[in-house]
């Protein structure tokens, strides 16, 4: 598996395996744990999760997923923004510890900007890397002004990453935020390669899957992983999802092909504000 280096030094890898709506049916969790190890199978290494999904029932999918496998695992969760103060983030990461069933995590991210000091929330992220329990720690959903204001305080500079909504229909960060985090050396988690599931419908990018002999969620995949500094964590919740996803590593996108995916989904012509789901 391919991967980038974090501010730190430490290593990550550029596809991985996202968790988001996981361990909400009782019914599906078997195939889930199975979907999970079936990624860690093939080397995507790398989860994502946090305490949202499932109200931390996605974390304890993660956990019997990993149980005989854990020092192989890169593992990312984030913490509620209304459980963000200097206390309520070292709970909150105890808990997710806890429901993991592991003693530390390699990255930690604040979910989204709330209403408590990013002082208070980056003052815990050091106390827990301190101690042992996170190794790096992040922000997500963070706009240009949020990484600019975050960058000038105490504890600012050792942001890892910044995990965004970014893929074909969604570029708006191309104009101000992906230059910025590419100039101070900090790679984006692109969440929702595939806009839930919308994007595959695109007739643009069906046609030009189609001619590729390969899938549109591979094509829009593909494109990601061919941006600089981009890490990818599509929801991998099957066996057939995760064969999917991981074939996309190996898709290369010719200039022709990039020239028509940039006509069909064109970069922003100005500013856009940072968009969520």
């Amino acid at each position: 598996m391919r991967t980038i280096l974090l501010p730190s030094g430490r290593s990550i890898p550029v596809l991985g395996l996202g968790t988001w709506r996981m361990g909400e049916q009782a019914k599906r969790r078997q195939e889930e744990v199975t979907a999970l190890q079936h990624g860690l199978a093939l080397g995507m290494n790398l989860i994502d999760t946090a305490e949202m999904y499932g109200e931390g029932g996605a974390e304890t999918v993660i956990a019997e997923a990993i149980a005989t496998r854990r020092e192989t695992v890169f593992l990312v969760s984030k913490v509620y923004p209304h459980n963000a103060s200097r206390q309520g983030v070292i709970a909150a990461c105890e808990r997710s510890l806890h429901r993991l069933k592991t003693d530390y995590l390699d990255l930690y991210l604040l979910h989204w900007r709330g209403s408590i000091p990013l002082t208070e929330t980056l003052a815990a992220f050091q106390q827990l890397q301190q101690a042992g329990k996170i190794r790096d720690y992040g922000v997500s959903n963070f706009d240009l002004a949020d990484m600019t204001e975050a960058d000038g305080l105490e504890g600012g500079k050792a942001i890892a990453t910044n995990q965004v909504l970014y893929n074909l229909s969604r570029r708006g960060i191309e104009w101000d935020l992906l230059p910025w985090c590419r100039q101070h050396h900090i790679p984006i988690m692109a969440y929702s390669p595939v806009e839930q599931g919308r994007l595959l419908r695109n007739p643009r990018l069906r046609s030009i899957a189609e001619q590729m002999g390969t899938t549109p969620a591979q094509v829009a995949i593909a494109w990601l992983l061919h941006q600089e500094n981009v890490i990818v964590i599509p929801k991998s919740s099957s066996i057939a999802h995760v064969e999917e996803n991981y074939a996309a590593l190996n898709l290369q996108l010719d200039p022709d092909t990039m020239s028509a995916l940039d006509a069909a989904f064109p970069a922003p012509a100005q500013p856009v504000s940072l968009e969520m789901l």
